[in-house]
């Protein structure tokens, strides 16, 4: 088992992953009858794709670029009839230098990390790369 989800009441839950002991909660958003204090489960979905475009850079280039304080931010569209995230936009910014072969690298890995592939089709998977200080 990998976690274990516990609703808590009032749109909240509460998950628990095994191994470690670490919690997230989460609460309903505004627009869909929560307090919106804490990630929704599709703002965790949203931001589970930049987390692990990101760190499945840093594994698979270990030894070819250091990507320490890269950044992510993260815009999920959603869309209703069904309600669904229509969309994931994810802006990453890297700071240093890279060259072309780095870059190419950076991004291959980003669009085909784990998620990213276990992702519906149609969910639109929009990556936006900048480089630089």
């Amino acid at each position: 088992m990998t976690s274990k989800v516990t609703y808590t009441g009032d749109l909240r839950c509460e998950a628990v992953h095994l191994q470690s002991g670490t919690k997230i909660l989460t609460d309903a958003p505004t627009d869909n009858h929560g307090k919106g204090e804490k990630f929704s489960p599709t703002d965790l979905c949203a931001t589970s794709l930049a987390e692990c475009a990101l760190t499945t850079t840093a594994i698979l280039g270990k030894d070819k670029v250091n990507i320490t304080g890269a950044t992510c931010e993260i815009q999920k569209i959603m869309l209703s009839n069904p309600r669904r995230i229509g969309e994931i936009v994810c802006y990453f910014e890297f700071p240093g230098e890279f060259s072309d072969e780095e870059k190419e690298f950076i991004e291959s890995t980003a669009h085909n990390c784990p998620v990213a592939l276990s992702l519906h089709p149609y969910l639109k998977q929009t990556m936006k790369f900048k480089y630089g200080k």
